[in-house]
């Protein structure tokens, strides 16, 4: 097992409450566990949205187009870390303000691998420069495009296999944002702790913490 696979993962319920943890490879393991995941959409002044072809080497749905970046959370850990650290590893983007427009969960099942995703997925937009500068890591990410997102939403209907599982969902909550839901338990809404500046949903960047980051090979 890699070191990116013994990583923890947060269960959660169908209402996004937690369970408990589990490796990332038996959180993948037929027939998948539902865990906290995040999903970040990065938009530039014209409302387009950056998009990664995943690596060849990806565990999960290689070489599909996907959103800005992905990744899990570990447990008890602010969403607002966790993506901006992924956004570091995978893209060599500096931390940036993150938006939460929107939860949704899905199962998808890898044809070639047989793993599983199912995710409580956080979608989280960022707006930036139209000259962002990147440094994809080419162990997670073959190449870039940026993408208007209703043509793309448009084009997930003509080839959907070109495309990563989730992003369907990603996408509709970019065009259709909703109300971020609240944890049911009465702490701060997933993924905050008490002292985030919260507003509307927007999450502070925030200041990484020291746990070890994702690797290269998964969401």
């Amino acid at each position: 097992m890699t070191s990116r696979e013994g990583h923890l993962v947060e269960l959660v319920d169908d209402a996004g409450q937690v369970l408990g943890e589990d490796t990332v490879a038996a959180a993948h393991r037929p027939p998948g566990r539902l865990h906290r995941a995040f999903s970040v959409l990065l938009v530039d002044p014209d409302g387009r949205i950056l998009l990664q072809q995943r690596a060849a080497v990806k565990t999960r749905f290689p070489l599909r187009w996907a959103n800005s970046c992905c990744g899990h959370p570990l447990p008890g850990q602010p969403l607002a870390e966790a993506a901006n650290r992924r956004l570091a590893e995978e893209l060599g983007v500096a931390p940036v303000d993150l938006t939460e427009v929107g939860v949704h969960r899905y199962r998808a099942e890898d044809p070639t691998t047989g793993r599983v995703e199912f995710e409580y997925d956080h979608v989280l937009r960022a707006d930036v420069p139209a000259d962002l500068p990147t440094r994809p890591d080419p162990a997670e990410v073959a190449t870039l495009r940026w993408v208007d997102p209703r043509e793309l939403a448009a084009d997930l209907d003509v080839t959907p296999e070109a495309y990563a599982p989730w992003l369907r969902g990603v996408v509709d909550r970019l065009l259709r944002p909703t109300v971020p839901a609240a944890d049911r338990s009465g702490a701060p809404p997933a993924g905050r702790t008490s002292g985030d500046a919260v507003s509307a949903g927007v999450i502070s960047s925030g200041v990484p913490a020291d746990e070890a980051p994702e690797r290269p090979g998964g969401r």
